[in-house]
């Protein structure tokens, strides 16, 4: 926790039993791969971070029915389709996928990667910051020859949480009035899903001027720049939505933020919590309106989404001109320079960073 991110080689032994080899092509840069560098999701070190990648199969282990040459995408979430989650059509929280991702192996809890002997754990089954990965055949998901890998690599984490927080946990209809709090990779994939839908207004609220000015460039009908607190930014919110918003999705991980979503609700609304919050995180909201004007409080994680249901629909609608997601990429960069990744996304100016794992630095 708190170390540097270093380039090097490490041993990666062969796909077992269910089980591929992706040769990974693009990997977004995402907020959680930072939390578990700076501790705020436990992450068993040393590890290889990065959990949206996008490449193609090389070689798969025995009882695979994922094809060698397959284009992929990855998913974090291998549902194992028979605990208790997956029984109720929640394999978004099965809940032995959730516990295997804590040891750091893959599904039979043992890692592939290795240095010198010694074991190197697996970030979220998949640890796409490398230029080949063995992950289980679950996790991939084809895609057609002609959509980017680095658009399928964020489709697989950042946009399906996004749209799926919009579309499958809150379900907005056109119509609803929807802000969106926090304008970065996921929160702008949340606005992208609501103004295809046709939500109307859609609300953006972000600290950074340039998020507010490319949440617009997105179709957002207003911009809301953050007020100091959480009491003002939801008056302002409001005020231009004519008394409060259906669904407000926070999407920064804040508790400062996950209150200014719930007071910006309206009656029946729901405030949509997506960030990741610190374990010791609290939030304090006024009791009265709860039952009051029925307003919600609602979790969403990974947009509720089943990959192999959602993530091809979402490809489609990008193919179809209806999800621009290419406009989320603001920069890609070699793995070389994971390092200036992170501080194009901690320094508020890059919505998501691509790793070109075909460039050279």
């Amino acid at each position: 926790m708190g170390g540097p991110l270093t380039v090097e080689d490490l041993d990666l032994a062969p796909p077992r039993a269910g089980e591929a080899l992706v040769r990974l092509h693009a990997s977004g840069v995402c907020h959680s791969d930072y939390n578990a560098i700076d501790g705020t999701a436990g992450t068993r070190c040393p590890a290889v971070l990065g959990h949206e990648g996008a490449g193609v199969v090389e070689a798969v282990g025995e009882g695979t029915d994922v094809a060698v040459g397959r284009r992929v995408m990855l998913s974090w979430m291998p549902a194992c389709g028979h605990c208790g989650e997956c029984v109720r059509d929640l394999s978004h929280l099965c809940s032995e996928s959730w516990a295997g991702m804590g040891h750091g192996g893959l599904l039979d809890g043992t890692p592939r990667l290795s240095r010198d002997g010694e074991p190197v754990y697996h970030y979220s089954f998949l640890s796409t910051f490398a230029e080949r990965s063995v992950v289980p055949a679950a996790c991939c998901i084809p895609i057609p020859d002609n959509v980017p890998f680095d658009v399928a690599a964020l489709a697989g984490c950042a946009v399906a949480t996004g749209t799926g927080a919009v579309w499958r946990t809150a379900g907005v209809r056109p119509g609803d009035r929807v802000a969106v709090i926090g304008c970065g990779g996921v929160g702008m994939s949340a606005l992208l899903g609501a103004v295809a839908v046709g939500a109307d207004p859609v609300v953006a609220v972000d600290v950074a001027d340039e998020k507010l000015a490319a949440a617009e460039s997105l179709g957002a009908t207003h911009a809301v720049a953050w007020a100091g607190s959480a009491e003002a930014t939801a008056e302002r919110i409001l005020e231009v939505t004519g008394g409060g918003v259906d669904y407000a999705i926070e999407a920064t991980g804040r508790p400062e933020a996950a209150l200014a979503a719930f007071l910006s609700t309206r009656a029946r609304g729901a405030a949509v919590l997506i960030g990741i919050f610190a374990a010791d995180a609290t939030i304090t909201l006024p009791a009265a309106p709860i039952p009051r004007q029925e307003r919600r409080i609602l979790g969403s994680v990974y947009g509720s989404s089943r990959p192999e249901r959602d993530f091809p629909a979402l490809l489609e609608l990008y193919r179809r001109g209806r999800l621009p997601l290419d406009r989320l990429v603001s920069q890609r960069l070699p793995l070389d320079a994971v390092e200036d990744a992170f501080a194009a996304m901690r320094g508020g100016e890059a919505l998501r960073v691509v790793l070109d794992l075909e460039r050279a630095a």
